[in-house]
């Protein structure tokens, strides 16, 4: 008998280790837990949480099983929403890789949207030409605002978190200053893009019932393969990764610490700033004047958390929060409180960040077994 029951405890044991120690698996129980609490906190409050997984399903599927009708306009709104969410993760979760924390993502991203809408207003109209133009731009201006900590990083060991919150601020700020020096600019907008600088898809948006999804589709979809590809597939990469891992070691390998810092944050910026380019030249008509800042980057934090900072794992988990993000306005005419939908999302980062604990937990649970097996035998 007590045979048996140290072998049952020893394939529970090897189970559990086998589950805490796939990322995937954890990413996957703590949202399904997050769910789990966000039904029971609905039913405390007198609500029906069907209501919540039916605007979830109206917002993947289109279907609204309230009225029995289809509108695939609410697949394209999620896909919308999600771009920014899944390139600002990317941006998050690259610098992560490779040991560093961005938390300045928001500000890359407003540099990007800055960049973008200025090669908009004052590039040439050309078809193809001026939006790729106005792409790059964005590119451009969120990885010189990335670059610029990583430099300070490398070059004085300034923290990359203290560098990067205040940068988020700088560039909000100077975006406003330089957006209000465009002729015909008011306080909330300037003059309309010209059609030629606009990321618009006829053929996304009649695939999606005249929703705004846009051409950033596919360049996220082109952000997720070049992360997966420059993380896991070249020398580039690993020496990012090395460097992430252990500087001092990277740096007796030969490797040039200090370009690879810079070139992480640079990375790390370009994504925030095509989600930023994303969002100004495929949402909106016109440029905005920023008063406050749009939030992508700090959620892109969580995203990349979720995701355990891949490109496939960030995708999905974009696509979790835009769904949600999505579905809050669906859940509030179904009687369900909108503020719901942030409740879950914050569940899930705080299971995601006790993990590390659970890890330890069952660490020292499996020592344990393993030190009376061995006092018993």
């Amino acid at each position: 008998m007590p045979e048996k029951k140290r072998s049952l405890a020893r394939v529970r044991g090897v189970v559990l280790e086998a589950f805490t120690g796939s990322n995937a698996l954890l990413s996957a129980a703590v949202v399904l837990l997050g769910f789990l609490v966000a039904t029971v906190l609905i039913l405390l409050v007198g609500r029906n949480p069907a209501g919540m997984y039916s605007a979830i399903f109206q917002v993947v599927s289109g279907w609204d099983l309230r009225r029995g009708t289809h509108n695939t306009r609410y697949i394209g709104e999620w896909l919308v929403s999600a771009v920014p969410l899944i390139l600002c993760g990317l941006s998050m979760g690259f610098a992560a890789r490779t040991g560093l924390f961005n938390i300045g993502a928001e500000g890359q991203y407003v540099a990007g949207l800055t960049a973008a809408q200025f090669a908009a207003i004052y590039g040439p109209q050309i078809p193809v030409f001026h939006w790729v133009l106005a792409v790059l731009a964005g590119i451009a201006g969120g990885a010189v605002w990335g670059g610029i900590a990583g430099f300070l990083k490398a070059r004085f060991s300034v923290s990359e978190v203290v560098a990067t919150i205040m940068m988020n601020y700088i560039a909000q700020y100077l975006s406003r200053l330089f957006t209000l020096m465009i002729p015909g600019a008011n306080t909330f907008r300037t003059p309309d893009f010209p059609r030629t600088a606009r990321l618009t898809s006829p053929l996304l948006a009649s695939l999606t019932n005249g929703s705004r999804l846009n051409y950033g589709l596919y360049l996220t979809l082109a952000a997720v393969v070049f992360y997966w590809l420059i993380m896991g597939k070249t020398r580039f990469g690993y020496s990012l990764r090395a460097t992430g891992f252990n500087r001092d070691a990277a740096r007796c390998g030969g490797i040039n610490v200090n370009a690879a810092v810079t070139a992480s944050m640079a990375i790390s910026g370009a994504f925030a700033g095509l989600a930023g380019a994303a969002v100004s030249l495929g949402v909106f008509p016109a440029g905005r004047v920023l008063a406050v800042q749009d939030g992508y980057g700090f959620d892109g934090i969580a995203v990349a958390l979720v995701g355990n900072s891949t490109a496939w794992g960030t995708a999905l988990s974009g696509l979790l929060f835009g769904m949600l993000k999505s579905a809050q306005p669906l859940m509030q005419s179904r009687q369900i409180p909108k503020e719901i939908a942030s409740i879950i999302l914050g569940l899930v980062v705080v299971f995601i960040s006790l993990r590390a604990g659970v890890r330890i937990i069952v660490d020292r649970r499996r020592k344990e077994t393993m030190r009376k097996e061995g006092e018993t035998g």
